[in-house]
């Protein structure tokens, strides 16, 4: 595993300047968190308050970016032999959890404003949806680059951007107030920002659910797999296999393997050295932990409930 070690100091210097992206992006998001807040309290805007909630979604999602691009610096211990390596998916799973909730109460309250829709002082909104979009848009001009390479990275970007969408949207409600008088707009943009957040956070709730109860990765078939290593000549069977994924880096392949003849520790290394190369190459699994077996009487079967 030194190899890893390696990659991590030569990329020093790019992890602290995505930290400080992380950091100025999460400033700039509890301004407007707090602004909207306000804002929506004061004008009596719903969708307001509803972008304000995405926002302080975002904070949170940066938040627990940014410790957990620190934590995954830390070294492993003998009390903590991953590290901090599933730090970020237990915060995406909390993130997405808390994000669906208030989701449908926003729902519930914009259905009964639209039942009965109140006068909006509009030039705050206006003024604010504006405040959003311009630092939410540099925000994402900030993690732009690093969104292509890290998964981290990614889910804050997108978090980012979509807000600034539904800025956008709150900036038309606004715009529709002021002029046309239009105040159930605000209900509607509301339902639909809401409505987005249920289905942003649906999929990083299931997602990181199965990371959590560890779950085999839905692109690795285990019986194909199975069957790839039976084909190798010394191998008899393949069995007790555990396939799950760490976090979103790591993926383990744990299976005991049975030989047809008592091969020396040298040969096995070997054999070992392609199911490593097999797995790699095809399915991206990245930490292999194989028990050799020959005549050993256990249980044979592919799974095998411990």
């Amino acid at each position: 595993m030194s190899h890893s070690h390696d990659h991590s100091h030569t990329h020093h210097h790019h992890g602290d300047l995505k930290g400080r992206n992380l950091f100025i992006s999460i400033l700039l998001n509890i301004v407007i968190t707090v602004a909207q807040v306000i804002g929506g309290l004061v004008s009596g805007s719903l969708s307001l308050l509803s972008d304000a909630l995405h926002n302080f979604s975002d904070v949170l999602s940066l938040i627990i970016s940014y410790v957990a691009n620190r934590l995954s610096k830390r070294e492993a211990s003998n009390k903590k032999t991953f590290g901090y390596k599933r730090a970020e998916i237990l915060a995406a799973f909390v993130n997405a959890a808390t994000l669906m909730i208030v989701a449908v109460l926003l729902i519930i309250e914009a259905v009964e404003r639209f039942q009965n829709p109140q006068n909006i002082k509009s030039n705050l909104v206006i003024w604010l949806s504006l405040i959003a979009i311009l630092g939410n848009g540099f925000s994402v001009l900030l993690l732009k680059k690093d969104s292509n390479t890290n998964m981290n990275m990614k889910s804050a970007y997108l978090h980012l951007l979509t807000d600034m969408m539904a800025s956008v949207a709150v900036l038309v409600g606004g715009l529709l107030m002021k002029y046309y008088q239009l105040y159930w707009v605000d209900s509607v943009l509301t339902f639909l920002i809401a409505v987005y957040l249920i289905w942003m956070g649906w999929d990083l709730l299931k997602n990181s659910t199965k990371v959590l109860m560890l779950f085999t990765p839905d692109n690795i078939p285990i019986p194909t797999i199975v069957n790839e290593i039976n084909a190798i000549e010394a191998v008899k069977n393949t069995h007790h296999v555990h396939v799950w994924q760490l976090n979103e880096d790591e993926i383990h392949l744990e299976a005991h393997i049975d030989f047809h003849k008592d091969i020396t520790l040298s040969e096995f290394n070997s054999i070992l050295q392609d199911i490593e190369e097999l797995v790699f190459r095809k399915y991206d699994i990245n930490h292999v932990n194989i028990q050799p077996e020959y005549g050993k009487d256990d249980a044979k079967e592919v799974i095998v409930q411990d």
